[in-house]
């Protein structure tokens, strides 16, 4: 994962005021209540995820790069008094002294690797760092044709309310997709708005994301030592069509 891909992440404030998604989390725990020992969340964030399932009892680890983020997340699970252990690690050079049962990584995190190279190293670290049949889930947005041709313009995308000033900001995108690399590049233009409805501050942070297709990722999964169990558009478990916009992988590793 390149670190110049890290401005989206390099406020975890904004991040958390942004990502307050919770869909993924009753999934995780129907998996987490089948295996027993330390269920490792990679590319952990903020801890979105981890501190929910370690909040029911069960034994979590956070992996992340990101130094900021890990710090956010530590002090959110001390505040809670919950003996979460957070790891920086790079995810494609995982080195962790355990063998984990379950192993998950949301929130789209297998589209910040953006070369072949880059996903057969995660997927290799994910694989060296499971038990025997361990279960590995991750989710990844589905390359549809209205996803990745998108108008290379300024498109609204989203509105929320900023805790701390109490102001509007919408959110822009601006997108272009190189069908070589498979990756788009995004611009997001985030514009606070006053009582008035004025814009009275605006910033833009660029990221790339990598896109997969369904039977390109079945080879991979295969190649680095994983048996697909399901694939899911939606945490609801609907199984995939032509029309998803999301695919959720849920994998065995191989024997």
């Amino acid at each position: 994962m390149e670190l110049e891909n890290f401005q989206e992440y390099n406020d975890p404030v904004l991040y958390d005021k942004e990502n307050r998604y919770t869909g993924d989390i009753p999934f995780l725990l129907k998996w987490a209540g089948k295996v027993d020992g330390t269920i490792v969340d990679l590319a952990c964030g903020t801890g979105r995820a981890t501190i929910p399932l370690a909040s029911k009892g069960y034994k979590l680890m956070g992996v992340d790069v990101h130094k900021g983020m890990l710090e956010a997340a530590r002090e959110k699970s001390s505040r809670l008094n919950l003996p979460i252990e957070w790891i920086k690690q790079d995810c494609t050079k995982l080195s962790l002294n355990l063998m984990s049962p379950f192993i998950y990584s949301v929130g789209n995190v297998f589209q910040h690797f953006l070369t072949n190279e880059e996903q057969d190293s995660f997927l290799t670290s994910v694989n060296k760092h499971l038990k025997e049949s361990g279960i590995f889930i991750f989710d990844t947005r589905f390359p549809s044709k209205e996803e990745l041709l998108q108008p290379n313009t300024e498109e609204y995308w989203k509105s929320y309310q900023d805790t701390d000033t109490g102001q509007k900001v919408d959110v822009y995108t601006i997108s272009q997709y190189d069908p070589l690399t498979q990756i788009q590049h995004y611009t997001m233009i985030r514009k606070s708005v006053n009582a008035e409805g004025l814009a009275v501050n605006e910033k833009r942070t660029n990221i790339r994301l990598r896109y997969v297709f369904p039977k390109e990722m079945e080879r991979l999964l295969s190649a680095n030592g994983f048996e697909i169990i399901d694939v899911y558009q939606d945490w609801q478990e609907t199984p995939l069509t032509r029309d998803s916009d999301q695919m959720i992988y849920v994998c065995k590793k191989s024997s």
